[in-house]
């Protein structure tokens, strides 16, 4: 465990190399590899052949490598890819900040603005390539898929994805559901790219991008609200302030769903590590149902129900308290 970080690099230049994509039809030898990767033999050997001992890629034969069911998980677009994940935690402004850990354990402050005199957000909205590979990685990082597939949405509902990222949870959703309307309220620098990908998942014309700042207001109107993996990014305060201009949009008939990794009891090692991930990078925490529960009602919600969507992950379900 103490020396996991090797690994994790090791991953990552794998995924940025695109070695998993070669090897589809089958074993491949370690000087072809080299040439279509623009790498030399030697050190892309050495990297295949540790990633091999963890069961990422395979060595078949001497200087051949073959993918597994790991390696395969580092392909690029296909349906539950962690290649674009892969990347991103390759970044320096993803591992860097973890190295200042113990400052923001001390000062409780988010280690990330230590190292980058900025925050997390503000970073990626001054570096295009930054926030290009960040949303990617949250392209296939979420629930988006079985929050689509498993919510019963009602005909013919207007849903507005708050922080909905390049709009891929939204497009999902009015795939799944032909009758439905979205609104995708983002950013405007995220708002192109999400237009592009709203239109090549064919939604676009039920689809309106709307620009804004959920701290300032968000959308008003819809029939129900979707906030995935936007809560843990926020201290509590900054947390109550994103829910109550939700809370302030829509009419007391209105549907919140909070979609987030829930804490529960003596949570699995990746989910302790995302909240540890979560301190260093933004001041932002995982929460369990219960904290998310007063969450929502310090900002007019009350919580109906919880669905568990898998993979740790559940949709918190609420409604407007009656003013």
């Amino acid at each position: 465990m103490i020396s996991a970080y090797q690994l994790s690099q090791a991953i990552y230049v794998a995924a940025v190399l695109g070695v998993a994509d070669l090897l589809v039809d089958g074993p491949v030898d370690s000087s072809q590899l080299a040439a279509a990767t623009g790498v030399p033999e030697e050190p892309l050997r050495r990297l295949l052949r540790q990633l091999a001992e963890y069961e990422i890629f395979a060595e078949p034969a001497p200087k051949h490598f073959a993918l597994t069911p790991l390696a395969a998980l580092l392909r690029n677009g296909t349906p539950g890819s962690l290649r674009p994940f892969a990347v991103m935690h390759g970044q320096d402004w993803i591992w860097g900040p973890w190295g200042r850990l113990l400052d923001s354990v001390r000062t409780g402050r988010p280690a990330f603005d230590l190292v980058y005199g900025m925050p997390f957000f503000g970073h990626l909205q001054r570096d295009p390539d930054a926030r290009a590979v960040f949303q990617a990685a949250m392209q296939g990082a979420n629930a988006r898929a079985r929050v689509a597939e498993q919510y019963d949405f009602a005909p013919g509902a207007c849903v507005a994805d708050i922080g909905g990222g390049q709009g891929g949870l939204l497009a999902d959703l009015l795939r799944r559901h032909p009758d439905a309307r979205g609104v995708l309220f983002e950013r405007p620098a995220v708002l192109a790219a999400a237009r592009e990908q709203l239109g090549a998942a064919g939604v676009l014309d039920r689809c309106e991008t709307v620009a804004g700042d959920f701290f300032e207001s968000v959308y008003a109107g819809a029939d129900v609200y979707v906030l995935s993996q936007v809560l843990h990014d926020w201290d509590d305060q900054e947390a109550i302030a994103i829910l109550a201009n939700c809370r302030n949009a829509m009419s007391s008939a209105g549907t919140l769903l909070v979609v987030e990794r829930i804490a529960r009891g003596r949570a699995p090692q990746r989910g302790l590590l995302a909240d540890l991930n979560m301190m260093v990078l933004l001041g932002g925490r995982e929460r369990s149902q219960e904290e998310y529960e007063a969450l929502l009602h310090k900002a007019g919600f009350r919580m109906a129900r919880v669905l568990d969507m898998g993979d740790g992950f559940s949709v918190l379900e609420s409604g407007p308290v009656d003013q």
